[in-house]
């Protein structure tokens, strides 16, 4: 028999073994934008910053045009735009400011542009995302919200255009350090088949949760929580959404669904188990026996500056992990009754469909609705239930689908709430 012929070579797959050069950041102004600002300017040699995206902060999106001196900016909102392209033209900058929707996918689909950062936040972040995986770009994704909505296309796409796609979550990031070369489903291609979780030996994903602010309250205080409680995460520093969502669990249970799309698993592969210290970011069990951990000081900066240079590795800033110091590692089951969130993504994942896109939308209205104080902490979990409960799961296989499941679930969710108030 003739020896077949060798796997073809793309172009994305020549974009992962070198570290890219010119880098779009979408949400340059969150806590993962200005993270990978960090990473980026320690390595000016490597790394260009060739567009920033920001919602309404001008201030902050006008400081990184100053110092990283893109060729485009996008402001989400367009009066914000028109105020910065002035202020930049005060300035004499030329940079190109862009609007809106369109102006995010432009500068995901920029042939200037080898890697994005995924980092909007929300369901926000899909569109700009699916057209950065459609033009074959190295995606960084730190938007696990597009997963979510959106995982069989998502990653569908991720597949067609032979794009590449690394986790910047610290638990996926961790999770795909563990993984043997081959398993992630984040860099399969049509040509390279990928390798199952059973066939390389895997046995359970482990996804390490700290438990927020949350953890120790007793239950018959949670309904008390205020928003400035819900927000002081212990380990983390993050943005006000993520972590009322890291408090209620909601966090992990995204994570949970995210993790069975990136690494093409089941629900029952992946447990999660409460950690405080947040230093082993995750574990991969292995059929025999062994299990492989992910540790660091809890610092974006670390999957950051993986994904940016991967399969290299190059500083990211961070202090390096003391083990002495850090004395001990506890792990602790959950308390189901504490985390109801958390079994509520479990259950939309099992439903499959649109049921997750119902989950993640009713969330995102409901973590508002608290945070404008004008629903209870424990209310949270109800309101996605009511709306999961009320709203049949469809086929998940198309944009318009998703989009219009979404914004019932919002609807539905907002009606909820109204009723409460």
């Amino acid at each position: 028999m003739a020896d077949s012929p060798p796997p073809r070579r793309f172009a994305h797959d020549i974009a992962c073994v070198a570290a890219p050069s010119k880098v779009a950041v979408l949400g340059s102004t969150g806590t993962i934008g200005i993270n990978t600002l960090d990473v980026i300017r320690r390595h000016p040699d490597r790394f260009h910053v060739a567009a920033l995206a920001a919602n309404r902060d001008v201030d902050t999106l006008y400081g990184q045009c100053v110092e990283h001196r893109p060729q485009r900016a996008v402001m989400h909102d367009a009066g914000k735009a028109d105020e910065l392209r002035g202020r930049l033209r005060a300035a004499g900058l030329r940079i190109e400011v862009l609007a809106g929707d369109a102006g995010l996918e432009q500068i995901a689909c920029d042939i200037d542009v080898e890697s994005v950062m995924a980092a909007i936040v929300g369901a926000a972040g899909l569109l700009p995302t699916l057209a950065a995986a459609k033009a074959g770009k190295r995606v960084l994704l730190a938007n696990k919200e597009s997963l979510v909505m959106a995982g069989a296309l998502l990653m569908r796409t991720v597949r067609d255009s032979h794009a590449c796609l690394l986790p910047i979550d610290s638990e996926h990031n961790a999770v795909f350090q563990c993984l043997p070369p081959g398993c992630q489903a984040a860099n399969a291609t049509a040509s390279v088949p990928q390798i199952g979780l059973h066939t390389a030996g895997v046995k359970q994903i482990l996804l390490t949760a700290s438990g927020g602010p949350c953890r120790d309250m007793p239950l018959s205080e949670l309904d008390n929580v205020t928003p400035t409680q819900a927000c002081a995460h212990p380990n983390w520093k993050m943005g006000r959404k993520i972590s009322v969502d890291s408090a209620t669990m909601m966090n992990k249970g995204l994570e949970v669904i995210e993790a069975c799309w990136l690494f093409d698993c089941t629900p029952a592969q992946v447990q999660v188990v409460l950690h405080p210290q947040s230093v082993v970011h995750s574990m991969v069990a292995f059929v025999d026996g062994s299990v492989l951990a992910e540790l660091g000081n809890p610092d974006m900066r670390t999957p950051i500056a993986h994904a940016l240079a991967w399969p290299a590795r190059i500083a990211s800033g961070v202090r390096p992990l003391d083990l002495v110091e850090v004395a001990k590692l506890e792990f602790l089951a959950l308390e189901p009754a504490r985390f109801p969130c958390l079994q509520l993504a479990y259950d939309a994942l099992r439903a499959g469909g649109t049921a997750t896109t119902i989950l993640n939308a009713a969330n995102e209205v409901a973590v508002q609705s608290f945070l404008d104080e004008e629903i209870a902490f424990t209310d949270i979990p109800r309101v996605i239930d009511h709306t999961l409960t009320r709203i049949a799961p469809t086929a998940a296989d198309d944009l318009p689908t998703i989009l219009a499941a979404d914004q019932a679930a919002r609807v539905m969710a907002a009606q909820y709430i109204a009723t409460r108030a």
